[in-house]
């Protein structure tokens, strides 16, 4: 497995040069259902050179992205689950807070997730078992309580019938903690609750390719992740999320 990360990092700062270096005179943008959900030739480019390059790093797996496929998700086997590019309107309009996810799930459990910044050159990584790093140095989620913490959240905006939800929960935490934070990449975000750059992070709806691999990369910083109910999380279908350290208790 070691081996395998190696070379999927490899790959994946290989497409974030690809991001970094895009002509944004010609970039081509388009939206799929739902409100702002945009998606890119760059994302389908992306895409495209992750599936072709992780299928040859392991052949007897299954690929799961975002940008359209045909492989539906079984408990059993393995499966690429990725996200060619998490944070596709930050990467629209420059705003240089977008990442790469890969995560690799057998028979039903996350095994490995990296997840890339090319804008920083950080690259989080995780094998179950064997602890997080980010560029090779080991991380861990902080030890503070909610009340000295910052809270990071989505808005789901894909999902407009969340949004007063959202804003009302991301109140309640900003009346708990130091300061809330919106940085529009849910992969980043679980990656800054690993390092213990924040304390909790939640969205009421993702896709597995926006959670796979952050959500193993918390856990293995010795963090918690579950939904927003503290059910385990699920790879077939969407999901909410809450990524926390130990001691920042979620609120009711």
């Amino acid at each position: 497995m070691k081996h395998d990360i190696e070379a999927i990092c490899e790959l994946m700062r290989e497409c974030g040069r690809t991001i970094k270096d895009i002509d944004r005179a010609t970039l081509q943008i388009g939206s799929k259902a739902g409100h702002a959900n945009f998606v890119t030739d760059c994302d389908k480019k992306v895409q495209e050179r992750l599936r072709t390059g992780l299928l040859k790093i392991m052949p007897d797996a299954h690929f799961i992205g975002e940008e359209g496929t045909t492989q539906e998700f079984s408990p059993t086997g393995k499966f690429f689950i990725v996200d060619p590019i998490d944070g596709t309107t930050n990467f629209i309009k420059d705003f240089q807070a977008s990442s790469i996810s890969v995560a690799l799930v057998v028979d039903g459990r996350a095994e490995l997730g990296a997840i890339y910044n090319p804008y920083l050159d950080e690259m989080f990584t995780a094998i179950r078992g064997h602890g997080a790093f980010c560029n090779g140095q080991r991380i861990h989620v902080s030890s503070e309580p909610l009340e000295n913490g910052l809270v990071i959240f989505g808005t789901s905006p894909y999902n407009e019938e969340l949004s007063e939800r959202s804003f009302k929960l991301a109140y309640s935490y900003f009346k708990k903690s130091v300061d809330v934070r919106r940085t529009g990449s849910a992969a980043l975000d679980m990656c800054s609750v690993a390092a213990g750059r924040a304390e909790l992070f939640f969205e009421l709806s993702l896709s597995p390719w926006d959670y796979a691999a952050g959500a193993l990369i918390v856990e293995e910083a010795g963090g918690i992740v579950t939904d927003i109910d503290g059910n385990a999380l699920v790879y077939d279908r969407k999901s909410s999320i809450l990524a926390r350290n130990k001691v920042a208790r979620p609120l009711a």
